[in-house]
This record gives structure tokens, sequence and C-alpha cells, in this order.
């Protein structure tokens, strides 16, 4: 299994560690650091042929401009473990990249109906899997005390690897078009 992703900057990454840290302070919530890379994803599939999917994307990050995406608020997948996040401001910029890796990918894979253009919900998890309904209002309480505004340098595509419980770093392509 793998995730075609953005991995955030630093400085995003860095507070979206602080808010996931503290969210396993108070509530015991971790299992969204299965991923301990802070990121935006474009794509979960399953292929073999690896190598043809990092040409793919060396590619699509050989001709995209790097761009900046926003954020703001919170929200809520709802579900027997319901998933906390932030909601990432789809743009033309984003739409466009996004559709760029479905087309490439396309011959690879299948997409899940969740990552097609009209379903697509861009977001940075906070909580998810370990959550309970009982316990999204205490953690919504707690999450309610700062705002959620972030600019994000959308600057890479990266390949994360399913690796026993945790997606880890396969590739990750810098974006170097022209705008």
């Amino acid at each position: 299994m793998y995730a075609i992703t953005s991995l955030l900057n630093p400085r995003n990454a860095n507070r979206i560690t602080r808010i996931v840290k503290g969210l396993e302070t108070q509530f015991g919530l971790d299992d969204v650091q299965e991923t301990p890379d802070p990121h935006l994803t474009y794509l979960l599939l399953s292929t073999r042929r690896l190598a043809e999917l990092k040409d793919m994307l060396e590619e699509v990050a050989r001709t995209t401009p790097p761009f900046s995406a926003f954020t703001t608020g919170l929200g809520v997948f709802p579900g027997e473990n319901p998933v906390i996040y932030i909601p990432v401001l789809r743009s033309n910029d984003l739409n466009q990249l996004h559709q760029r890796v479905l087309d490439v990918t396309a011959p690879l894979c299948r997409a899940s109906p969740y990552y097609q253009p009209d379903r697509w919900l861009p977001h940075l998890s906070l909580a998810l899997h370990d959550t309970t309904p009982d316990l999204l209002g205490p953690v919504l309480r707690h999450l309610n005390h700062q705002t959620y505004n972030l600019r994000l340098n959308v600057n890479n595509l990266a390949i994360l690897r399913k690796k026993g419980d945790l997606f880890v770093r396969e590739e990750v392509f810098e974006l170097t078009g022209k705008p």
C-alpha cells in the first residue's frame, strides 16, 4: 500500500505534530502517528509497478511549479472511529495537481471513490482510528481554543509506503516546474 502525498514544510509539520502530541497527552489518541510525517494525501493505492509510479510522479513534479494552499477550521468524518482534521481549501493549483496525480496513476490502479475529484476533501488528519464518538466532544472542545489558518507551501510529491503499522517515506520529488 502506498500513499501519494505532499509533505508539509518543517514549520507547519511542527505545528501539526504539536497538536497531535497534545491530543496524545490529553486523550491518549496516537494512531495518526502511524504516519510520522504530516502530509496532504492525493491518493492511496496498491501497485506492483513501483518503478513506473516513481517515474510518473517525478515527471509530474518536474513540470509542476510550487504553490501555496491554505487551511481553515476543523472538520470531522463521522463514524464508529471519527476522523478529526483540518480542511485544506481547494484551489485551482491544488485541483490541477490532484488531477495530474490521478491521470498518471490511472494505468497502475483504480482510485477509491473518495479520491475522485468530485468527492476528494483534502485535509490534514489530527486524529483517526482510535477516536470514538464519546471522545469527539471533549477533543473538539480542547481544539476549539486555537485557530487553524495555515499557509502551506506545496513544493513536493512524496510516496509513503506502508511498513508494518507505519507509513514511511519511499521517495520525495520536489516540484520544480516554472509558473
